[in-house]
């Protein structure tokens, strides 16, 4: 099913309820720059640990705006995993619920588009508290930043292999990498990340502002 034809489809179902706002047409020229930390990467098993999300709007990240919860993991996690995102257990004892952090999180977002580096993990990892507050998946449309990027690199060299490492895209873009491996770092870059492609195409810079 089409992300449009789902949200009207939803509408007709929720659309008197308590997340319509989910469900209305996305704003122009709107986004919302996702990252999650978790305890692995497996989705099935796994735990949110923290979620930070910042808005773009009118060429500037709005780092006022943004969005930022620590999560009290619902299972203990090993000293490998504290070594990749530095939360340490006693820090993520002191979070918030999970389903807390994504309920907060459904009403700051509303009809928003998302963006991420490999964005469908971390919905993956939202997906089934998504569904439990909700009532239904998650309507938003999305862009992923790899995506756009091998697009982009497709269209200028149709025969080179993409790099799509999150340093080097970065570092192509002219963008500093803030905070590797903190939601917030994470989504703040990418957000950097994603004005940074789009203004090379119009000749223009990009940044962060209130």
């Amino acid at each position: 099913m089409g992300r449009r034809l789902q949200r009207w489809w939803l509408r007709r179902r929720h659309g008197h309820g308590e997340w319509a706002a989910l469900l209305h047409a996305p704003p122009a020229d709107e986004w919302v720059s996702l990252d999650l930390e978790t305890t692995g990467l497996d989705p099935a098993r796994d735990h949110i640990l923290s979620l930070a999300a910042v808005p773009i709007r009118d060429g500037q990240v709005r780092l006022s705006e943004r969005f930022e919860r620590r999560v009290r993991p619902e299972r203990e996690f090993d000293i490998e995993s504290a070594r990749h995102h530095r939360i340490t257990p006693d820090e993520a004892a002191a979070g918030v619920p999970v389903r807390q952090a994504v309920r907060e999180f459904l009403g700051w977002l509303g009809s928003r588009t998302l963006l991420g580096y490999y964005l469908q993990f971390d919905l993956s990892m939202l997906a089934p508290h998504v569904q439990a507050i909700a009532g239904f998946a998650l309507p938003n449309a999305r862009i992923d930043l790899a995506d756009a990027v091998a697009e982009h690199e497709r269209r200028a060299r149709p025969d080179a292999i993409p790099n799509l490492d999150f340093a080097h895209i970065a570092e192509q873009l002219g963008v500093p990498v803030m905070g590797r491996h903190s939601a917030l770092g994470d989504a703040t870059t990418t957000a950097l990340c994603w004005l940074a492609l789009q203004a090379r195409a119009r000749g223009r810079g990009a940044g962060v502002g209130a």
